[in-house]
């Protein structure tokens, strides 16, 4: 077992939708628009790879300032822009991990 990689502790149930189907469901049961889908799962798809494709469980307040802080500094979005984004990764915690952020 020496030689063998690491492997993340989160198993994958084959009945259970991938994190970004999840979103999808949680939105469309909230009748948000098909904009707000597609605007909210690509910034939650930018902030996950953002910190280099690792879970959003496994990430919190400190990981979401970052990119937002990265967002206004190195891409120079717009306050709108950021609380959009913003407002995708807590729909993110809030109704998909069913976790408190801030």
């Amino acid at each position: 077992m020496g030689n063998m990689p690491p492997t993340l502790p989160r198993p994958l149930s084959p009945d259970k939708p991938k994190l970004l189907e999840q979103v999808r469901n949680a939105i469309r049961r909230k009748h948000f628009s098909p904009r707000t889908e597609e605007a909210y799962t690509g910034w939650i798809r930018r902030f996950i790879l953002f910190h280099h494709k690792r879970h959003p469980l496994e990430m919190a307040e400190t990981e979401l300032t970052e990119f937002l802080t990265h967002l206004a500094r190195v891409e120079n979005v717009a306050a709108s822009t950021q609380n959009q984004a913003l407002s995708a990764l807590l729909f993110l915690y809030k109704e998909v991990l069913k976790r408190e952020i801030g």
